[in-house]
């Protein structure tokens, strides 16, 4: 399930308070899309690590009663704000299968019983869980049987270039990294499970790296610096693509003058000028960037259209966006 489609699920869950478990690659996103989607429905996110967590944080403190030869759970920390719950909320139980049997177990009456010692869940509390998978080398040792079953769905979250990108976009990530990312979709995901102490590249990482960029990351750490955010592969390619990005034509210059500049044939060159005008569109520009796009092959044509509106939606309404699509009809934006 693409990034996009898994937002609405859980969104559709939140509403109905149906629990659902999401399992994926680290570094893919699922805890972010639980936040989006509980920030877009208003609802209140308890972010929970079981991994951390003890049995008791799930089942309350035994306390004996004043006077009486008993004792009863007293519940505290994050089992008292789901029982004091007055408005839509979502327990988040994140990294759940890296916890142990115990601590998952201690959970499973809150999931499907929704009360625990004597106490009750508020009407207002919906249950989600996220997981690494056990091939992913994230400590993962299983999740049990009955704890699997109390979730309405299980669902797993695929790495989807364009979702991305529209995700980078909207953060402000540089163009350098969107148009190489564009080129070089497959290192968007190259996660291979290893004991050695390094980072592999994966959204999670590279997003590391465009937040560096985009803090002014220094020339003379910048190789060792990208390296140890995404990997030793990533950084030679993407640092290579940055010198091509950087001997691209004056884009001034090209939009100024979309009939006289060339048009590069190499792809690494064709998605940097792609990258570069998408960011610089607008309302003034946009038909001069039009005239250049229409020389580029068509498939990148594409491209190019997609991020810029992606980028400046309002350009969707213009005389020459509805000009391109109608010459392109046959195309899927």
């Amino acid at each position: 399930m693409r990034a996009k489609q898994l937002k609405e699920a859980v969104k559709f869950a939140i509403k109905n308070k149906y629990p659902l478990l999401i399992k994926g690659a680290p570094g893919i996103g699922k805890t972010d899309i639980v936040t989006q989607a509980c920030q877009e429905t208003n609802t209140e996110l308890i972010l929970s690590h079981p991994v951390v967590s003890d049995p008791t944080d799930f089942k309350g403190l035994p306390f004996p009663v004043k006077g009486e030869h008993k004792a009863t759970f007293l519940p505290f920390g994050d089992l008292l704000r789901l029982i004091e719950a007055t408005k839509p909320t979502a327990f988040f139980l994140d990294d759940l299968g890296q916890a142990c049997a115990s601590v998952q177990a201690s959970a499973m009456n809150l999931l499907l019983a929704r009360r625990i010692n004597g106490h009750k869940v508020s009407e207002h509390v919906v249950f989600m869980a996220a997981t690494n998978r056990r091939q992913d080398r994230a400590g993962v040792q299983g999740i049990l049987e009955p704890v699997k079953s109390r979730f309405s769905a299980i669902l797993e979250l695929d790495v989807v270039t364009d979702d991305w990108v529209e995700w980078a976009i909207e953060n402000d990530m540089p163009v350098e990294l969107l148009a190489f990312i564009r080129f070089r979709p497959n290192m968007l995901h190259d996660f291979t499970p290893t004991a050695a102490i390094i980072n592999s590249p994966n959204p999670r990482t590279i997003a590391n790296v465009g937040k560096m960029m985009k803090a002014g990351l220094p020339k003379d750490v910048e190789y060792e610096m990208i390296s140890g955010a995404a990997g030793e592969g990533f950084a030679a390619e993407f640092l290579g693509f940055l010198k091509i990005y950087q001997d691209l034509p004056d884009i001034k210059q090209l939009i100024a003058s979309p009939d006289k500049i060339a048009v590069p044939r190499e792809p690494s060159m064709l998605f940097a000028i792609c990258g570069a005008l998408s960011a610089k569109a607008n309302k003034k520009n946009f038909s001069q960037i039009i005239r250049y796009t229409e020389r580029m092959p068509a498939e990148f044509q594409v491209l190019l259209i997609k991020d810029t509106i992606k980028r400046n939606k309002v350009l969707a309404n213009t005389e020459e966006f509805t000009q391109w699509a109608v010459k392109h009809s046959d195309v899927i934006l």
